[in-house]
This record gives structure tokens, sequence and C-alpha cells, in this order.
């Protein structure tokens, strides 16, 4: 059976040139009738090696062109179906193309700590660490694997300072990665924002924008703005909290954690009330 119409497909898919997000749907559609075509959907004993390994570069590109995309379900969906891929050994893809397991694992990882679901996310984790077991590896020295767990692992901690500083530069191991860690971000402010509520009655805004993780203070009146909160004279106030005037041992046990450790990130510049 010919897989030269899926090559042809994967090869538009993979061109340097920009397509659209339309082309890039057509395309992908276009690709999972020809592993229909092919039966290898679903990988079987009787699935040759060349398209075996085939079929797992169309779901991982699939898998990847759906984050650029910003299509999580999607790229969840592509996930799902590359996993009876993942558990064939290696040796029976013969010398074709190689696997972006790692990539796109680490991706689905990301995915869930974006969504909070740390059960899930450590259930894929613990099966990641029992195959790398059995074959000798560990997981520290994959940078899309041990990107995640880093930041995982931050944020059980409350170190959201150390958490934005791995999504900035040099830190996020692909352009992919980017689009999970903006959203990461802003799932930490708004939970930094909700604890600041409870912890101040007010803020003066250049604090806020160090402690919300916001480039300039124009950013932070429009976060302000959109959550409701007072701005006058230099300062956000959090209306539930007007009148209420407690000592910093009360800001700090009203705030936990999150302000604990985000409470001397912000100190380092000026005094916070």
């Amino acid at each position: 059976m010919s897989t030269s119409n899926l090559s042809n497909i994967l090869s538009q898919l993979e061109t340097p040139s920009p397509l659209s997000p339309q082309k890039i749907t057509s395309l992908l559609t276009s690709a999972k009738r020809e592993l229909l075509t092919l039966n290898a959907l679903i990988p079987t004993p009787s699935t040759s090696s060349s398209i075996l390994a085939l079929a797992r570069q169309t779901l991982e590109t699939g898998a990847l062109l759906s984050i650029r995309l910003q299509q999580p379900d999607a790229f969840t969906r592509y996930y799902q179906q590359l996993l009876p891929f993942y558990e064939i050994p290696e040796t029976s893809y013969g010398d074709n193309t190689a696997s972006q397991r790692s990539k796109v694992t680490g991706l689905y990882l990301l995915l869930l700590l974006t969504k909070g679901d740390y059960a899930a996310f450590h259930t894929v984790l613990e099966g990641l660490e029992v195959g790398q077991a059995a074959n000798g590896d560990g997981l520290e020295g994959d940078e899309f694997i041990s990107y995640p767990v880093k930041l995982e692992r931050w944020l059980m901690e409350g170190s959201y300072d150390r958490v934005w500083a791995a999504t900035k530069g040099e830190g996020v191991p692909s352009e992919e990665f980017g689009v999970f860690t903006e959203v990461l971000v802003g799932t930490i402010r708004d939970e930094i924002a909700s604890c600041s509520e409870k912890a101040y009655p007010s803020l003066p805004i250049a604090n806020a924008k160090n402690l919300l993780f916001l480039d300039s203070e124009g950013s932070v009146v429009d976060f302000a703005q959109a959550k409701g909160w007072v701005v006058k004279d230099g300062r956000i106030s959090f209306p539930q909290q007007q009148g209420d005037m407690r000592t910093e041992k009360d800001i700090l046990v009203a705030s936990g954690q999150v302000i604990e450790n985000t409470i001397g990130y912000a100190r380092e510049l000026e005094t916070i009330v």
C-alpha cells in the first residue's frame, strides 16, 4: 500500500513557509484519513516498521501543530493516540524517523500543570520513571521532561518567582513550551492576586508590578481594573479589605505560603505597605 500521499502531506506541514491555521487543519485532517486508509491509526503486530514510523511522525506533527494553533484539546487527543505507539519498542521502528516522545510528553505534563491536574501529572511521571528505570536511564538529563518537573516542584514550594524566571528566554526548551508557560504564568498571577486581596488593604502600583510579574505599571492598572480593584493616587486598593488594617504578622498568616515567598521578592525594591 503506497504511503506517498501521506509523505507528501507531511512535507507540506513541515515546510519552513508559514501556513494558515485553516490550511494546517485541512492538511492534518487529510493526514488522518491517509492513516485510516493505511490501517495505521492504531498500531498492530502486522504493521510494518516504515508505516509505524510514518504514523508516529504524523501524530507527533499533529500534536505539535495543535499547540502552535493553541488548541489544547486537539493536542490531548493526539497525545492519547500516540500512547500505543510509545509502548512499542524503539527497535520495531527500524532506522526510520526518530521519535519526539520526550517533547510531546513534556508538553503534556506542562498542560496538566496549567490545568492544576497534579494527580494526572504524577501518574504520567511515574510511568516515565518506571520506563526509564527499566532502560537504565534517568529523567534529569531530558530537557523536555525535566522542565515541567522543575516547574511543578517550584509551584508546590510556592516559589513563583523561580517559575516566572524559568518561563523567560533560554529557560524555555522550545517554542511550543512557550504557549503553555504563558498560560501557567497567568494562573500563577491570578493566585497571587487572590492572596493579595486577602493579605493587604492596598499596595503601591510599583510593588504590585513586581508581585504580579507584570512588565509595566500600565499593565498593572489594566489588570487591576479587570479585577474590579480601585486604582487611585499610585496605589491599588482591594475593596473587600478597605479599612482592614492588619499587622505584618497577620498579613503573612492570611496570605499563606504564596505571599511568604513573593513578599521577599517584592521587598528587594521597597517597602510593600
